[in-house]
């Protein structure tokens, strides 16, 4: 233990500890593992995008994906379109900024003509995909990763009538269960799913639009404990539009339908931010010249509000995919930038309240004719997965690894102890001015206002990440350590 001593004094309650690093007075610092004391201090890491790692060497379409937290492996669901149109599915090892795959699996001997959403049943440790059957009826597999491969369970069929291509999969972990979203006829429905061992069985249909759902995306906020569904309506000129759901044992329920965007929404992705605990969506913005459009919501009850649309690329946008990255507090748009001839390109971006601001795109793929996939966040490597099409490669399937640009930091909620009282070098002793403790070497504070430490040791009004309370200013160079 580095702490040597302490000055009890009711009114400047100090302790006197060794300084790792050069210390200034009054920084805000922590105290280390060891004992000794630091300054609160942001490690810049740099954005890094892996080589292109191709999951199926003949042609593809779509390749959704999903995380499995069990034996941390990345699941792609793709249409083999150089081999009958047959859906298969990859399993992906991520190490550093690479990929690697194993040999991909058939998953049903039928062609597919839909896309194929997929989702990690985190309750039973079993991925589950969406696909066809040979009658065109919405079926669903449950599949087992072991190593670098994936067997499947038998087939269950989710609805006995023909659909239509679109359709959207998350899982409720809340109430452990898989929701699927489909289209058939002119209504769009969901149906409740339950894993036991290789197999699936679903509740009742439940319609959630009276009309034809274009291109339903889904994700479940742990926040609400929602699912939130985002679509283009067709009751209303395909307006993009949000629903809440309620799942309630093998059923679900739903709130009023709010449009988020009065034009005509077209390939609308969402992911759930789970700092901010918002809502994002991003799509392609046909009444705004095909921009690539994003906007946050908040759920409340069985409702969601939204926030500004923002522009996040000012050219034709197609197909964007969206994943959050809690490590470095940054949602990641996947897409390809028609003003670029159809490169794949990645942005970065942040919520604050209920606005967006981006960072600077980054081509990641060089070659032409891009058809994004998906965008998945593997916890385990913290990287984010973006898997397309790569039309300037034979149309193969194809992943790249990324991480974005964002800083670390050393403090945590717990070891903020307080500020120097005076200056200290490296090695030497510092003196610390704890809780209830008045450090008089601040500037600019305003009397009666609580501040907050910032990740960068600086004090501001507004809770960062992680919320640590500095304490309460009561003149422009003092404050009332927190305590």
């Amino acid at each position: 233990m580095k702490i040597i001593g302490n000055n009890p004094a009711a009114d400047n309650a100090e302790i006197t500890a060794v300084a790792s690093g050069t210390l200034p007075d009054g920084k805000a610092v922590v105290v280390n593992s060891d004992g000794t004391v630091s300054a609160i201090v942001e490690t810049p890491i740099n954005q890094a995008i892996g080589s292109p790692s191709v999951f199926e060497s003949g042609s593809t379409l779509w390749g959704f994906s999903a995380f499995d937290s069990n034996s941390n492996k990345i699941v792609i669901a793709y249409r083999d379109t150089g081999n009958a149109n047959r859906p298969k599915a990859v399993v992906g090892t991520v190490s550093g900024t690479s990929i690697s795959f194993g040999t991909p699996v058939q998953i049903a001997s039928n062609a597919q003509y839909v896309p194929m959403p997929i989702a990690f049943d985190s309750n039973s440790n079993k991925i589950v995909v969406y696909y066809s059957n040979s009658s065109n009826q919405p079926t669903a597999k449950v599949g087992t990763v072991s190593g670098t491969s994936i067997s499947f369970g038998g087939a269950a069929t989710i609805d006995s009538g023909t659909t239509y291509s679109d359709a959207s999969m998350a899982f409720d972990s809340s109430s452990n269960k898989i929701v699927v979203a489909y289209k058939k006829s002119s209504a769009a429905y969901c149906k409740v799913g339950t894993v036991s061992g290789t197999t699936i069985s679903f509740g009742s249909a439940v319609q959630f639009d009276s009309g034809v759902a274009y291109e339903p995306a889904m994700t479940f906020d742990s926040n609400s404990n929602k699912i939130v569904i985002v679509y283009g309506d067709a009751n209303n000129a395909r307006d993009g539009t949000a629903i809440v759901g309620t799942v309630s044992g093998t059923s679900i329920s739903f709130g009023t339908s709010v449009v988020f965007e009065n034009s005509d929404t077209r390939e609308p992705h969402v992911a759930f931010d789970s700092i901010t605990n918002k809502i994002i969506v991003v799509y392609r913005d046909t009444g705004n010249s095909n921009y690539g459009t994003a906007i946050v919501g908040t759920v409340s009850g069985t409702t969601i509000s939204f926030g500004t649309p923002a522009v996040f690329e000012s050219a034709k946008t197609d197909i964007p995919c969206v994943a959050f990255d809690p490590i470095a507090n940054k949602f990641v748009i996947a897409y390809a930038d028609a003003g670029n001839s159809g490169r794949g390109t990645v942005i970065t971006g942040t919520i604050t309240g209920t606005s967006l601001s981006f960072d600077s795109p980054s081509v990641f793929s060089g070659t032409s004719l891009v058809i994004m996939g998906s965008a998945t966040y593997d916890s385990n490597s913290s990287k984010v997965v973006l898997s397309y099409t790569d039309g300037g490669n034979s149309v193969r399937g194809t992943s790249v690894v990324y991480q974005p640009a964002y800083a670390t930091t050393n403090i945590t909620a717990e070891n903020f102890i307080g500020f120097t009282d005076g200056a200290a070098a490296d090695t030497g002793r510092a003196r610390v001015q704890i809780g209830s403790g008045i450090n008089g070497a601040q500037s600019s504070l305003t009397a009666g206002q609580q501040y907050f430490v910032q990740t960068n040791g600086t004090l501001g009004l507004t809770a960062d990440d992680p919320s640590v309370i500095a304490g309460t200013a009561i003149s422009a160079t003092e404050i009332i350590v927190k305590g």
